[in-house]
């Protein structure tokens, strides 16, 4: 019995592994379509169909950090000069020891727990952790002057931003995709405490209707979007996802907006749906931050049986070791087109949102 389920495991792989491979080689090959017909004008992708199912596939990585530049856009009308201000002002505010020390310290922390495999923000030896510091100083700068301070989770949008679009370009688009609505209220501290608490409200609904089963069970249990939601968008999906799944995501949402980061975690809790009716709402907690100590162990005996190690980072990844991986998640994606309507969402913004 365990041999043939150690089999369709292998088998499973094998065909994500395959279905991987053929999805980069026609990404690859489609290179010059994207650079004749989307880079010019990467907007229209929302108005053809044909395009936008390119874009889904995801974009090229030589082309990902210019289009992402685009996608986000400038619509704050930030000036290239912006960083260099910002930055002068916190070398300064850090020489005279005025710069905040919570803030620091929460800079920090935030970058030494800030996409760990990859080590290029590693407090000693990363190549890239003095960039991602000016970065997050100039940008917690920027927002002192909105009466706000530096907020976890920060660091990961800056660092999968800077991955990409080199600075200064990189300040100027995490300023502005920050900017965006849902995403400022997660990022707005208390002041923007009812506009979360609306977008809860439109999580649950949306879960109701794509998942009642899941819902249902969610209420037994007094467990609400607020216990986990918020690591999800705050980080857009960094701390949870394998790299290369969330990019893809990132592809997607950093063009449609905010519709799709709730789309994406009702994906999440698709691909998630058969370790979500445990009976004990400890687990479940569990379960929804990446901590079940059951999957770890499951994993670890799969892993032993395949003759592997199996490698758990904390803070990274959390969810791959519930096999949720880029092309899982995508399939739950691709199927969303059957039950997503974002005219539903258009409703529900005008309900719990109208100044939205």
């Amino acid at each position: 019995m365990m041999k043939k389920s150690r089999q369709a495991e292998e088998k499973r792989k094998e065909d994500i592994t395959k279905r991987r491979q053929a999805r980069e080689r026609a990404i690859e090959e489609s290179v010059a379509k994207w650079e004749a017909d989307i880079v010019p004008d990467c907007r229209k992708v929302l108005r053809d169909p044909e395009l936008r199912r390119i874009w889904w596939r995801g974009i090229p990585t030589k082309l990902r950090g210019h289009l992402w530049e685009k996608a986000v856009g400038n619509p704050l009308q930030m000036s290239k000069d912006m960083y260099r201000a910002c930055s002068a002002r916190a070398q300064r505010a850090l020489q005279r020891g005025t710069f905040p020390e919570d803030s620091l310290v929460s800079l920090e922390k935030d970058m030494d727990e800030t996409l760990p495999a990859l080590h290029l923000f590693h407090r000693e030896t990363g190549a890239m952790r003095q960039d991602l510091k000016d970065l997050l100083l100039a940008w917690t700068v920027a927002r002192s002057d909105e009466g706000l301070g530096y907020t976890m989770g920060a660091a990961r949008i800056g660092a999968m931003l800077l991955i990409n679009i080199p600075l200064p370009h990189t300040f100027v688009t995490m300023r502005n995709l920050l900017d965006r609505h849902c995403m400022r209220s997660f990022y707005g501290g208390q002041k923007s405490r009812d506009e979360v608490e609306a977008y809860f409200r439109i999580f649950d609904t949306l879960l109701a209707d794509s998942l009642p089963k899941v819902y249902f069970n969610f209420k037994q249990h007094h467990i609400s979007p607020s216990e986990y939601l918020s690591d999800w968008l705050i980080t857009m999906f960094i701390d949870h996802l394998p790299f290369e799944a969330c990019a893809r995501i990132w592809d997607v949402l950093l063009l449609e907006g905010d519709s799709f980061l709730f789309r994406a975690a009702l994906g999440i809790i698709h691909v998630l749906e058969p370790r979500l009716f445990f009976p004990d709402r400890d687990e479940l907690i569990r379960v929804l931050k990446g901590e079940s100590k059951a999957a770890v162990e499951a994993a670890k005996r799969a892993a032993g049986a395949a003759g592997t190690e199996i490698h758990l980072v904390d803070l990274g990844a959390r969810y791959e070791v519930y096999g949720l991986d880029e092309e899982t998640i995508w399939e739950r994606l691709e199927e969303s087109e059957e039950w997503w309507k974002e005219s539903t969402w258009s409703r529900l913004i005008l309900r719990e949102l109208p100044d939205a």
